[in-house]
């Protein structure tokens, strides 16, 4: 790209994530998007149905997910990185990173029905170097080109950032992750959140069932949360694009996980024990860890980063067909509610018979 392509190629990209942002964050927090479908399962003895129900938040993080995955192939494309590279850190993530969002939570919650995309962070930060590594031995055995290290580090974490910005908004669907009330805060927070919050409807969200918060003005973290997310992808992508993958990576990580450690001080809902909670030792420590390798991986001369080529990469058949598997996995894994239950009646209209 020529002339000022990148900025505008940035800027237009992001109006149109902050443009889907505030149409969640108007229509989310209302009861009527928590759940996608029912599935009937097996008969009761009244006639009606026992189901399992599906929700926005597995489908909103299936396609979070999958667009981060889309601008990994992307940006890792630009830099000469091929498709078969790409399938293995796409095993990586369906073997081990996104289960880890369960088991990490059971771990520091106790909880065996919900999720963490902190601790899922924190393994993804420390398995993927070894992965690309093992990767690349098995490239070089084959003849084929090596993934540069620190480009594909940093690719990972740019699409970290608006993964997890876009996957605010399920969690603003399923009324997790929430804020405090706006009643507990006080002065300068008080008077921004007073006009500035979400209130959450539904029995079924989890605000209504945890702590008893539906109806209640709390702080939107799950906005705040968004916004920064998105606003510093966009900033790594520039810085990307330009080539400083260092610093892509370094900003990418270091201020999203900085703001992870603040922000739990703004949540009402239950992150562990200790004044310190293991979620916010988990950030600091991803933080040191992508600051670790941002300043100490060398890296051989890089060509500057081709959007075009990467783009062609994204749009050919078996990137697609990859990205299709990372969202059907990804929503069958987190979809389906485990803490609610549906009965369905079917009837017919016999009027159009």
């Amino acid at each position: 790209m020529s002339g000022y392509a990148i900025e505008w190629f940035v800027a237009a990209f992001g109006i149109g994530l902050l443009g889907l942002l505030a149409c969640a964050f108007r229509i989310l927090p209302d009861e009527r998007w928590q759940f996608v479908a029912t599935v009937p399962l097996r008969k009761h003895g009244d006639g009606s149905w026992i189901g399992a129900n599906f929700t926005y938040y597995g489908l909103l993080s299936a396609i979070a997910q999958v667009a981060a995955f889309a601008i990994v192939i992307a940006l890792a494309g630009a830099v000469g990185v091929g498709f078969g590279a790409m399938t293995a850190l796409a095993a990586v993530f369906l073997v081990v990173v996104l289960p880890s969002a369960r088991w990490v939570a059971r771990i520091v919650e106790g909880k065996q029905h919900t999720f963490t995309i902190c601790g899922a962070m924190f393994v993804a930060v420390v398995v993927l170097p070894a992965a690309i590594a093992a990767a690349n031995l098995l490239l070089r055995a084959a003849g084929a080109a090596e993934m540069p290290m620190l480009p594909v580090l940093a690719a990972i974490a740019v699409a970290y950032t608006f993964g997890e910005g876009l996957g605010r908004s399920a969690c603003i669907s399923f009324g997790c992750c929430y804020g405090k009330p706006v009643s507990e805060m006080s002065g300068f927070g008080r008077r921004v959140f007073k006009r500035l919050h979400f209130v959450f409807e539904g029995d079924t969200k989890k605000i209504a069932y945890a702590d008893r918060l539906a109806g209640v003005p709390v702080v939107p973290i799950q906005a705040l949360t968004a916004i920064l997310h998105v606003v510093v992808g966009l900033v790594c992508l520039w810085l990307f694009l330009r080539g400083w993958f260092r610093l892509a990576l370094a900003v990418s990580m270091v201020s999203t996980q900085l703001w992870r450690v603040f922000s739990e001080s703004l949540r009402a809902d239950f992150r562990g024990f200790g004044a310190i909670t293991a979620y916010q030792k988990m950030a600091l420590a991803s933080a040191a860890i992508a600051l670790a390798y941002a300043l100490g991986l060398t890296q051989p001369p890089v060509a500057a980063p081709d959007v075009i080529a990467g783009l062609n990469l994204l749009w050919s058949p078996w990137p697609l067909l990859l990205l299709q598997t990372v969202g059907i996995v990804s929503f069958v894994y987190s979809g389906r509610s485990e803490v609610t239950s549906a009965r369905v009646t079917i009837d017919i209209h016999h009027d159009r018979i």
